[in-house]
């Protein structure tokens, strides 16, 4: 028989699984390296987008926190120019009133009821006076109410007093003064009765 030494064989077929082993080893490790780096490099662009998305987000919401401000600013004036409009309006809706008063109860003052004083608080007048008669202060108040600037006339008290040589009725009444209606008061509907049934 005839003896053949496989040991350099075998040796030179482990060197080459051990260079195959590492060539395959290194192959994997710049497999595994590029795909690192491509995951990383795309992560990063992702979350460097997101971030600039973040800012812009963050920009335009400070631009609308200013517009608001400003909205809430302009709602604040334009109300108190509202408030001071209205006003203006029942001032002058209203300066007519006391020329339309002393001249009613000039027109509509009867003979012989003389008037001693005149206060209004509000649309509410008091008229105090004298007269010589109770009948002419029913008189009065018939004419008051007839008046379209006046109404609601009544009568306080009445009562006779001595002055001077003279004996005569003292009386005190008091009106409403009809106001103009405001532009908000025209444009709201009347209140309608409830339905009975």
């Amino acid at each position: 028989m005839i003896r053949i030494n496989l040991l350099p064989h075998r040796e030179l077929r482990r060197k080459q699984q051990l260079q195959q082993f590492f060539v395959m080893l290194g192959g994997v490790v710049v497999i595994g390296a590029a795909a690192w780096f491509s995951v990383h490099t795309y992560l990063s662009e992702q979350y460097d987008e997101q971030q600039s998305r973040n800012k812009y987000l963050e920009e335009e919401i400070a631009k609308l926190d200013k517009q608001i401000e400003e909205i809430k600013k302009l709602k604040e004036q334009t109300a108190s120019l509202l408030a001071r409009k209205k006003v203006v309006e029942t001032l002058q809706g209203n300066r007519a009133e006391v020329v339309h008063l002393l001249d009613q109860l000039v027109r509509q003052l009867p003979d012989g009821v003389y008037l001693k004083g005149i206060k209004q608080t509000g649309n509410k007048v008091t008229i105090t006076g004298y007269t010589q008669s109770q009948a002419r202060v029913s008189t009065l108040m018939r004419n008051l109410e007839s008046s379209h600037y006046l109404e609601s006339p009544g009568l306080v008290e009445i009562k006779a007093v001595q002055l001077g040589s003279q004996r005569i009725n003292e009386f005190t009444m008091n009106i409403n003064i009809t106001r103009a209606k405001t532009e908000e008061e025209k444009k709201k509907p009347a209140a309608r009765p409830a339905a009975k049934g």
